[in-house]
């Protein structure tokens, strides 16, 4: 049996998805190209990237789903014009990337495609095995959205849609369920001979086009870094404290961003794009789960956050972090010197 594509995109518009495609499963394009920046270290310290069972399924979507058939990807606008960029650049202030504003999009995402997933195989019989990705699965989903006509993928490494922008969160469901038709690709850039990305990046983290080094992304230094960050990058970072936008807000197509229909992504106050330093050099185990429970900003607890805060309040040149400064190292060196013993 072969799936209508037409009922697909009906069901999943009727969820609140702004997009759907749909291919058949295979693998993609760019495999080679992200085997090629695995083996040369840009990962940094995602090692989880490079674990053989993920780029086994990379390699053969069969390992993920027997016997699968179609990729359906499906994406949430989550873009917001609310915050001005006074405040966002505020040095008392540690920025945020948009995307975590609001609520964290795993918790929209996620039971959204479950809902389409399980409305698929009541509607095919309860036969075709499914799994369902949001930011978890080992699939290559930018490179597979461009092949499902999302959009296309920018110089800095991006999907972006060429009426809609690049800020969209994006889902998969891979599946064993054949459909009736499939999507065109889309273009595979509009990006020209534009560079701006790639002269914007504070760090230098786009040496080349289509090029992304993690080791020196902003957004991999506040997130997924746990170590300490590298002195170097440190006075570049400016007050980012969690995620950079940089590469986003400069590329063209950022002109044609909506505002997200879904109120959830949106930031409560000003304080929730751009908190104080104070506030967060401040805070506690207690205050970071209060401040910050159902946002993304939740998976990196509250000392990944807090050594973020430090850079920023470091990059403010304002005396007035002084203290907090002073009292963060104190304690810092009062906990190395506990664990080694002294």
């Amino acid at each position: 049996m072969r799936f209508s594509y037409d009922l697909l995109q009906q069901q999943a518009a009727a969820l609140g998805f702004t997009q759907v495609g749909v291919i058949p499963a295979a693998p993609s394009p760019t495999l080679q190209a992200y085997e090629r920046w695995i083996a040369a270290g840009m990962h940094g310290a995602m090692g989880f990237m490079a674990r053989e069972d993920r780029v086994i399924r990379r390699r053969d979507l069969n390992v993920i789903v027997p016997g699968v058939r179609a990729l359906v990807i499906a994406a949430v606008d989550y873009g917001t014009n609310a915050v001005p960029d006074a405040v966002l650049s505020d040095p008392r202030r540690g920025r945020i990337s948009n995307y975590a504003w609001g609520a964290d999009y795993h918790t929209i995402l996620t039971p959204r495609l479950e809902g389409l997933a399980a409305w698929l195989r009541e509607q095919s019989g309860g036969d075709a095995q499914s799994r369902v990705y949001v930011d978890t699965g080992a699939v290559l989903e930018r490179s597979h959205a461009q092949q499902a006509g999302l959009g296309f993928v920018g110089k800095n490494t991006m999907l972006i849609h060429p009426r809609r922008g690049p800020f969209m969160f994006l889902g998969e469901i891979v599946t064993a369920l054949e459909f009736d038709r499939y999507d065109a690709p889309g273009r595979e850039t509009m990006c020209g001979t534009c560079r701006r990305c790639l002269a914007a990046c504070p760090t230098g983290a786009l040496p080349e086009p289509y090029v992304l080094d993690a080791r020196r992304c902003i957004s991999y230094l506040t997130i997924e870094l746990k170590d300490s960050i590298p002195p170097d990058l440190r006075p570049l970072m400016g007050n980012w404290v969690y995620g950079c936008d940089v590469c986003q807000q400069v590329c063209p197509f950022t002109r044609f961003v909506q505002p997200s229909a879904e109120a959830a992504f949106w930031p409560v106050d000003a304080d929730r794009a751009a908190p104080p330093l104070a506030d967060l050099l401040a805070l506690d185990d207690e205050g970071f789960r209060a401040r910050f429970a159902g946002s993304p900003i939740a998976r990196i607890k509250r000392e990944r956050l807090v050594r973020n805060a430090c850079v920023a309040a470091g990059n403010s040149g304002l005396p007035e972090f002084g203290a907090a400064l002073d009292r963060l190292a104190i304690w810092a060196l009062a906990r190395l010197e506990t664990a080694a013993g002294v």
